[in-house]
């Protein structure tokens, strides 16, 4: 099932601020057909992530930047739909980071063929992939989480933040998080029983707003904001805290460098512990993972909000939206 002819996504321009869909161009391209050995993919489902923003500028990373007038780079599910290697049959499902484009042509070198489960593929994109990996492991590993200990999350409605709300709730904590909109903070309190939530758009005082949602202060700090946040939670951790950095979308899109918090002594004075960390230096721990999340699922102990987006031309738009809390949940696009 040949196709010839199919669409990607470039990055047309690099942004200045906040991305537009400007930026970006929606390209027909030739697949080239698979050759021994290789096969042809079709992309069911892509995702958009907020570290994408950072890939758009060029400069030196822990990722290469994404280049201009090429297809970009991402998380995706597709469906083997044409095959000439053994190890991966017509129908297979698989993931890779081939995101942003419909079809494509693969040695197989860069897919994983995903474990049979009753869950929907994409599942794989969100709650069991990269942002439920990066959930479980800031918290755990760099958060250092234990019973009892007092949670704060931050964008606590994201596809990250939820998992780490719900981790927390299973491991015994007390939880809140801050949020954008009154919808959000009732799904984090209705559905992922959230103890108490700040909603961050409508506050005249975040400190104070943070103090009382965590009346006994911060033992741990999931950060996905900075800016503000980090400041206003800075003033609220216990002795001894601990800080997980995982992002700080505040800042993703300035355009100059921002002001850093008025209060780092606070690090040296509450005996702070802050570390960043990215998801793919701890891989090696996805399969123990996968094995714990499959069984939080199953029991009904974890669920999931996605937000999508259809069709491969909207995935700029799906991007774009990331940064004006357009998502709850994982946000996706939908390509078949």
């Amino acid at each position: 099932m040949y196709i010839q002819d199919a669409r990607e996504i470039h990055l047309k321009s690099r942004p200045q601020g906040m991305p537009t869909t400007e930026d970006f161009a929606l390209t027909t391209v030739s697949i080239p057909e698979p050759k021994a050995g290789e096969v042809l993919v079709k992309n069911l489902w892509m995702s958009v992530d907020p570290y994408m923003r950072g890939r758009m500028v060029d400069r030196k990373s822990y990722v290469p930047p994404f280049a201009l007038n090429e297809v970009l780079a991402g998380g995706a599910i597709g469906e083997v739909v044409e095959s000439f290697n053994p190890n991966f049959p017509v129908g297979t499902h698989v993931s890779s980071m081939n995101g942003w484009r419909e079809y494509f042509t693969s040695a197989g070198e860069d897919l994983q063929p995903l474990p049979k489960t009753e869950l929907p593929p994409q599942a794989f994109l969100g709650v069991l992939g990269m942002p439920g990996m990066t959930a479980y492991t800031g918290l755990t590993k760099i958060g250092e989480l234990k019973a009892g200990d007092n949670v704060f999350v931050s964008a606590a409605s994201g596809a990250v933040g939820a998992i780490v709300c719900q981790i927390a709730k299973l491991k015994g904590c007390y939880v809140a998080g801050s949020v954008g909109s009154e919808e959000k903070a009732r799904y984090l309190i209705d559905e992922l029983g959230v103890d108490a939530v700040v909603n961050y758009k409508t506050t005249d005082n975040l400190t104070q707003s943070i103090a009382q949602a965590c009346p006994n202060g911060i033992d741990v700090y999931f950060e996905n904001v900075g800016g503000e946040h980090l400041e206003a939670v800075l003033n609220v951790m216990n002795d001894y805290g601990r800080i997980a950095v995982c992002g700080m979308i505040d800042q993703y899109n300035n355009t100059a460098p921002s002001a850093g918090p008025s209060n780092l002594a606070l690090l040296i004075m509450k005996k702070l512990k802050m570390q960043g960390f990215i998801i793919f230096d701890h891989w090696a721990g996805y399969p123990a993972f996968v094995e714990q999340m499959g069984e939080w699922i199953k029991s009904g102990q974890i669920s999931w909000k996605e937000t999508v987006y259809e069709g491969i031309e909207q995935a700029p738009d799906a991007f774009i939206g990331l940064f004006n809390g357009k998502n709850t949940g994982k946000m996706l696009v939908k390509l078949a």
